[in-house]
């Protein structure tokens, strides 16, 4: 099987470094056990050097991407800096990755490849992950694209991406595990020490309120919610606050934020209740006061919906000065 990792400009040196070292080492294991190698590994660029990190590291490509007229599976790795001049650097790779994915090949994105791969226009109509912290202005760039919040791994019509920084590699082992066999997906895993089956994000992902828009009436509700996290608030009452009725202002909430009201609300107050718990020694029942809960059930479903942890869990997780 032949995998053609890419090798773009303002590119993460490690994304391209850890796939080849995982599908090598999968070799290797192939070979212990007697086993012929099952990939062929290669990296594939526009030129014979390619320099990234502002020309502190170079990578010299095994192949050109003029000279690969077929593969079976196409990495993409993470993309670094500016997005828009990352893509422009790299716009020789996309009618090559499309033509590839025609001729039958799979294409998978790593982290914020997703921005190289949805340039391509493949993933339009389609489900995608990405790092939580660039899915904003994904969606901005790509408004055809649905993104899935949170999630690791996104497959579909032979397209696969992945959430945040570390969390390509549990991409990398499910691509192993599909082109092998879970046995040997689960030795890779205990071998780089990955966590085979985590499958979303939102431990880790830190909500950052989307502001990037010119419905200042929006903003102005935004920051009352901001500023006011202990306090508890109805729909009603904000658009009130800004002079609005309930239907057009929820509307027009939608539209800026890609959050309903009560959803931004409670994405805020999750948010500090994490910071809380990450540096104070408050125990479960003084931070959900103080975000403004007063039902404990209530609490716990909604921290666990956005972050994937119960509070307890998340607390004995980030805070190891917190006590029970």
């Amino acid at each position: 099987m032949k995998i053609s990792i890419l090798v773009p400009e303002n590119s993460v040196m490690q994304a391209i470094a850890d796939p080849q070292y995982l599908f090598s080492a999968v070799n290797q294991f192939m070979a212990v056990a007697g086993k012929k190698p099952i990939f062929n590994v290669q990296l594939v660029g526009i030129k014979k050097e390619v320099k990234i990190n502002d020309g502190l590291f170079s990578i010299n490509p095994s192949h050109l991407l003029k000279d690969v007229n077929s593969t079976d599976l196409v990495i993409i790795p993470a993309l670094f800096g500016d997005m828009k001049t990352a893509i422009a650097s790299n716009k020789k790779f996309l009618p090559w990755i499309k033509e590839q994915y025609e001729k039958g090949a799979e294409v998978a994105s790593l982290c914020v490849g997703a921005f190289l791969l949805a340039s391509t226009g493949l993933l339009d109509g389609k489900k995608c992950s990405t790092h939580w912290g660039f899915q904003n202005e994904f969606r901005e760039m790509f408004p055809n694209v649905e993104v899935i919040d949170g999630s690791i791994i996104t497959e579909e019509y032979r397209l696969y991406s992945s959430g945040g920084a570390n969390s390509y590699w549990n991409l990398l082992l499910h691509l192993v595990e599909k082109y092998t066999d879970r046995q040997t997906a689960i030795l890779a895993s205990k071998y780089f020490a990955i966590d085979i089956d985590r499958d979303s994000q939102s431990t880790f992902s830190m909500f950052q309120g989307q502001k990037n828009h010119n419905d200042e009436s929006v903003k102005l509700a935004q920051d009352y919610i901001d500023k006011n996290v202990q306090e508890k608030m109805t729909i009603d009452e904000l658009a009130d606050f800004v002079c609005l009725g309930r239907r057009s202002f929820e509307r027009r909430f939608k539209l800026a934020t890609n959050n309903s009201v009560l959803e931004y609300i409670n994405r805020v107050k999750i948010e500090f209740a994490k910071r809380s718990f990450e540096i104070s020694r408050k125990n479960i029942n003084e931070v959900m006061y103080d975000v403004g809960y007063t039902d404990t059930k209530s609490f716990r479903t909604i921290f666990k919906k956005f972050t994937g942890l119960t509070p307890i869990e998340y607390r004995n997780k980030y805070n190891k000065m917190a006590v029970n």
